[in-house]
């Protein structure tokens, strides 16, 4: 696991407020998705590039719930995902594929849980997931099993970038609360953001450049 404090810049994190808020209102914008037991959980979520369906655990083209697709991911938001990738040099480099988009209010949280719903090539090669967080701070809770009271927990602060890959690609890892007022001042001068925590997570669902093409070749 690999911990990059304030990496994206605040040019970078203005505009990617500006482009998840565009996205959010738009067709496959931000919803509040239910578990298979009905429960709502304590988030507003966006999937960028392949829908996330998280009563199913499973990825596809459209929502089941209203039929829309997947926004594509904006070339900006790679950009920065994969240059954070390359300071990370002991971790593969990907192409994402699917960028999750979740908006946290400042009630807002997230159980300990494994990320390994991706292709089993992807899961094999333990490719990372990169994560970007922006406005108030989160703690960050990620250990061996899914109890909370043994997880270690750090802060995520806007502009912060966190890697899990490797050794680290199935840690349990959740959000236990979100800290009032301590997005950066010029972050909510600038956007008008409110209160909570955008966190964007990157993933390469499977190896090649075409999700969909079962292309298994290796990266470069």
């Amino acid at each position: 696991m690999v911990l990059l404090k304030g990496f994206v810049k605040p040019e970078d994190q203005i505009g990617m407020v500006s482009m998840c808020r565009q996205l959010g209102k738009g067709l496959g914008g931000f919803y509040r998705p239910s578990l298979k037991n009905g429960a709502k959980l304590n988030l507003w979520m966006m999937s960028l590039g392949k829908n996330w369906d998280p009563t199913a655990r499973s990825y596809g083209p459209t929502r089941p719930f209203d039929g829309a697709a997947a926004p594509t991911i904006p070339d900006a938001f790679k950009m920065i995902a994969q240059t954070a990738n390359s300071t990370a040099s002991e971790f593969p480099q990907i192409n994402p594929d699917i960028c999750i988009v979740n908006y946290y209010t400042n009630s807002g949280k997230l159980g300990l849980h494994q990320d390994k719903d991706e292709s089993e090539s992807s899961l094999t090669k333990c490719l990372p997931f990169i994560t970007i967080s922006i406005g108030d701070t989160a703690e960050f809770l990620f250990g061996d099993t899914r109890d909370k009271d043994q997880a270690t927990k750090i802060n995520l602060e806007s502009g912060d970038v966190l890697i899990l890959g490797g050794e680290s690609r199935l840690l349990f890892h959740g959000v236990s609360h979100v800290k009032t007022n301590t997005a950066p001042s010029w972050l909510k001068e600038e956007t008008g953001i409110r209160p909570g925590r955008i966190n964007l997570t990157f993933r390469q669902y499977k190896l090649g450049t075409n999700p969909y093409d079962g292309d298994h070749r290796e990266l470069l």
